[in-house]
């Protein structure tokens, strides 16, 4: 552990962090996140923590951090990230929503299947008018 950290886990959030690792339900990202703080609270060095749990040194500082900013739930949740694809502006959003209520039923978009049994998979075509009508405008 790196020095001048020290993590207190009360009884509570010991008992959490259990329940946790015991729970063969939790997904494996929150068992390894429990397990590094139940180690680093019985006093395992970061090497030892690396090697149990078997995540990389900058891993087990990271989640030691996140418990003693926001504690247990810190750890069940992933911090945000922003989306990769940019938001629409609200010009654009308004135009897509007054041409897609514009198209007929007989222009909107046709739903087909391809593929064999039930792998197969869900397209969905909009016919020309529609994307021309988005590219010119």
């Amino acid at each position: 552990m790196r020095t001048g950290i020290t993590i207190n886990v009360t009884a509570t959030d010991r008992e959490r962090l259990l329940a946790i690792r015991a729970n063969r339900n939790s997904p494996q990202k929150h068992v390894w996140r429990a397990s590094i703080i139940l180690l680093t609270a019985d006093g395992c060095g970061t090497a030892e923590i690396m090697r149990r749990a078997g995540v990389a040194k900058t891993a087990v500082w990271r989640w030691q951090e996140r418990f003693m900013l926001a504690g247990v739930d810190g750890l069940l949740r992933d911090k945000t990230r922003p989306s990769r694809i940019p938001p629409l502006s609200p010009e654009v959003a308004e135009r897509v929503v007054t041409l897609t209520l514009a198209v007929s039923i007989r222009q909107g978009p046709r739903i087909s299947w391809c593929g064999s049994g039930s792998l197969g998979r869900l397209r969905v075509h909009f016919f020309a008018r529609l994307s021309t009508a988005l590219t010119r405008a």
